[in-house]
């Protein structure tokens, strides 16, 4: 992206990576590079500016695809791995921003996801508050800010926060699940 905005920000690469339950790859992914609008450009900021520099991206734009190709060619991929509409759902890091450029450049393709999101900045900031051991051990990201780099190093990062802060598979069994869910039962407000 050229930045954050919805309204003056323009998506620039996009990348998609499959994973079955176990977070196993299906497939070798996608990564496109999309030719950005003029404006887009002009309004980037240093920083971003910077870090497409640095990452390459910014001399492999004037090749990009348009958006409408880069749509239906990572649709295509997921489709190939995930061809049941609303069953995939997105994930990596902040994807919330994200999903708003999906929806806003991908409309097919966001369509087709999920509602659902797995965010694992999310588990990162509860892991830094109650396993702060396991937060500050956690793997280190060098993808260089490159699309299908940093899902690879999300996919990586969501492994290591499930083996060292999630209860181990299968997890608790029936009556010690129910013990629990009855010490958090939120009750009835009185009015």
């Amino acid at each position: 992206m050229t930045g954050l905005s919805l309204t003056t920000d323009a998506l620039i690469e996009v990348a998609a990576l499959v994973t079955d339950y176990e977070l196993n790859q299906l497939g070798e992914g996608i990564d496109l590079v999309i030719k950005p609008p003029a404006a887009a450009l002009e309004q980037m900021d240093d920083f971003v500016r910077d870090m497409h520099t640095s990452s390459g991206l910014l001399k492999e734009l004037d090749a990009g695809i348009t958006m409408a190709e880069a749509e239906k060619k990572v649709l295509a991929y997921v489709r190939e791995h995930a061809p049941e509409a609303v069953k995939a759902p997105l994930g990596g890091n902040t994807v919330g921003t994200d999903r708003g450029f999906l929806a806003r450049d991908m409309p097919e393709l966001e369509a087709h996801l999920h509602y659902r999101i797995i965010d694992v900045s999310s588990i990162k900031e509860l892991a830094l508050r109650w396993f702060p051991r396991a937060f500050f051990a956690s793997p280190k990201k060098e993808g260089g800010h490159r699309a299908l780099a940093d899902i690879r190093e999300s996919i990586a990062e969501l492994r290591y926060y499930r083996e060292a802060i999630f209860v181990p598979p299968p997890g608790p069994d029936s009556a010690t699940a129910k013990d629990i869910a009855a010490r958090h039962k939120v009750e009835p407000a009185i009015s």
